[in-house]
């Protein structure tokens, strides 16, 4: 996902609200949309905790391009 603008695609897909960040509730609604029924808030929270390098609990869209680099 090195490109920038399939990752802006993507990102944009779970910016629920489109304010420009992800949040646990939105990453967790869109993973179950995508078809994990299973997929829990918790589950969420902890992997956006991994990729959220500045720590404010959300996923900007620079912390998600940077983390798809890294793949």
């Amino acid at each position: 996902m090195a490109d920038r603008e399939a990752a802006r695609k993507t990102f944009d897909m779970f910016d629920r609200n489109g304010d420009g960040f992800v949040t646990a509730t939105e990453f967790q609604q869109a993973m179950v949309e995508l078809g994990d029924r299973h997929y829990t808030v918790g589950l969420a929270e902890a992997i956006l905790k991994t990729r959220d390098g500045n720590g404010d609990g959300v996923l900007s869209f620079e912390e998600f391009y940077q983390r798809a680099q890294d793949v």
